[in-house]
């Protein structure tokens, strides 16, 4: 992972956050939030801070107010990231997104077994590249990856699912540069609908690392969780 961004302003820990509850779902301690009578439901894929992360928890919660059934699982098997206990390249050693991947296969078929028919998933960080992993497959059926880190060009070039790209303009992990890349590619799929916004004047992580009493910083992550929702609400209810 290149640049410090991604472990920059780590949550305060507060497992008791949200509204919602955590249970043991699909093999993974998640925690849960929304209408479980909705057939549409959203998987929320953490950055390296992970699932207890009190933001995340608000933002899973926004999703259950939009009628969506949210699940946040823990892909990091209790062991977030933690700066002063390890490098980030050791800790990433033990939690590969491509494992995340295979973790999220039964979380997903623990959503169909209780009548989940359509099915999105929003990675920050980390958890954008198994978002676009399962992107490429029938997995899922929308996505949307929010200042994502380990996305390649070939990996977008992969996806078969409507695709949001929320980037921010001030990200050494992936520069504005790249998001233009992005964007090429997925012109070229006329058959995926797509959408990108690069949020000026922020940097990696402000969607769910922001700072509670900065009002600018609150506004321009409000506003990403809007574009997460409406995506979310357009093609999964």
């Amino acid at each position: 992972m290149s640049g410090a961004q991604c472990c920059e302003n780590p949550p305060a820990p507060n497992s008791g956050s949200g509204n919602g509850k955590v249970e043991e779902f699909g093999g993974l301690s998640s925690y849960i939030s929304g209408h479980s009578d909705s057939n549409a439901a959203v998987v929320l894929i953490s950055d390296i801070f992970g699932y207890e992360a009190p933001n995340l928890r608000k933002i899973a919660d926004k999703v259950g107010a939009a009628g969506l059934h949210a699940v946040v699982p823990d892909f990091f098997h209790g062991d977030p990231y933690v700066s002063d206990q390890k490098p980030i390249s050791e800790w990433l050693k033990d939690h590969e997104p491509g494992q995340g991947f295979e973790d999220a296969k039964p979380v997903i078929e623990a959503l169909k077994s209780k009548g989940f028919t359509k099915i999105g998933a929003v990675g920050f960080c980390w958890g954008a590249k198994v978002a676009v992993d399962l992107s490429k497959y029938p997995y899922i059926q929308a996505a949307v990856l929010i200042h994502p880190s380990f996305v390649s060009v070939e990996d977008i070039q992969g996806v078969k699912v409507p695709l949001s790209i929320l980037a921010a303009e001030i990200d050494h992990v992936c520069p504005p540069e790249l998001v233009k890349q992005f964007e090429a590619a997925l012109n070229d799929m006329p058959d995926v609908d797509s959408f990108m916004k690069v949020f000026a004047g922020c940097s990696h992580g402000w969607s769910v690392r922001y700072n509670d009493e900065d009002e600018e910083a609150v506004k321009s992550a409000e506003e990403a969780h809007k574009d997460m929702l409406d995506w979310f609400v357009k093609y999964l209810k």
